[in-house]
């Protein structure tokens, strides 16, 4: 479900952040907000798998992914354990809350350092997930990732609030989104209640609270199923769409500057 998990982090956010048709416009920002915080939901939105040392996101920044999977691994138990609960995702949101507030001023303006560094993790395992590396090396990953540091460090929103957001959203999206498969997840760790043996042979029951304790709304089935592409094709449509509006908002912005500057580099070989 990486690329599903990627793709509706990056439609939440468009839906929320985004003030245009067809969405919500709840934390209404510029369309460099948008672009940006688009990329870093799609990152968001795949961190509690961060839990697995064999995972996509393990592998997205070897070797310093590989060693922060194995302490979450860890620290949460295990695999869809601590990471998937309410207590898991207020955690990943406080790590955000901090990182957005290390801020740098500059002869440049006020850098997101924080932003950046976290966003570099971030932003690289959405591409990671959706296969944008090949399999083998991780030269481009680390290059790939460094160049995007550097982007939200300088080009990152203003509000500090808007990475917490971001990690909110992604945290969420990715919880429900296990949620209505048939694993399920466990909402309340590191209080886990299993069922007695006589309710998990009750048919419907046995769906929703899972014999490991784990909570299911399976209306997806399994992870992968064909319900799932049957939702995720548009989701994923709807966030291509509003991403690459923000981009071309940005690049009519942008396109002004570049050719004066253009202009004025090439104007003293005429002169």
């Amino acid at each position: 479900m990486g690329g599903h998990h990627a793709a509706s982090g990056a439609a939440a956010w468009v839906a929320v952040a985004s003030t245009g048709p067809y969405t919500l416009g709840w934390y209404p920002l510029d369309p460099t907000g948008i672009l940006i915080g688009g990329m870093a939901t799609a990152g968001t939105a795949l961190v509690c798998d961060w839990d697995h040392r064999s995972s996509t996101v393990a592998h997205s920044l070897p070797p310093l992914s590989n060693a922060i999977a194995r302490g979450i691994e860890t620290a949460s138990g295990g695999h869809r354990q601590g990471t998937h609960s309410v207590l898991g995702a207020a955690g990943f949101v406080l790590l955000a809350g901090v990182a957005a507030q290390v801020q740098m001023e500059t002869p440049w303006g006020l850098l997101s350092v924080g932003a950046g560094l976290l966003c570099m993790f971030l932003i690289n395992i959405a591409a990671k997930a959706l296969k944008l590396f090949p399999k083998s090396g991780f030269i481009s990953n680390w290059i790939f990732a460094l160049v995007m540091a550097g982007l939200v460090t300088v080009y990152a929103p203003h509000q500090w609030t808007w990475l917490p957001m971001s990690m909110l959203i992604g945290v969420v999206v990715h919880i429900v989104g296990d949620l209505i498969t048939t694993g399920g997840v466990p909402l309340l760790w590191p209080l886990v209640i299993r069922p007695p043996k006589l309710l998990r042979k009750v048919p419907l029951l046995r769906n929703v609270w899972r014999p490991n304790g784990a909570l299911s709304l399976p209306l997806l089935g399994r992870a992968g199923s064909k319900r799932e592409w049957l939702v995720l094709i548009p989701v994923s449509a709807y966030a291509m769409v509003g991403l690459t509006v923000a981009g071309w908002a940005i690049a009519q912005n942008q396109w002004p500057r570049v050719v004066a500057a253009a202009a004025a580099w090439i104007a003293p070989w005429f002169a």
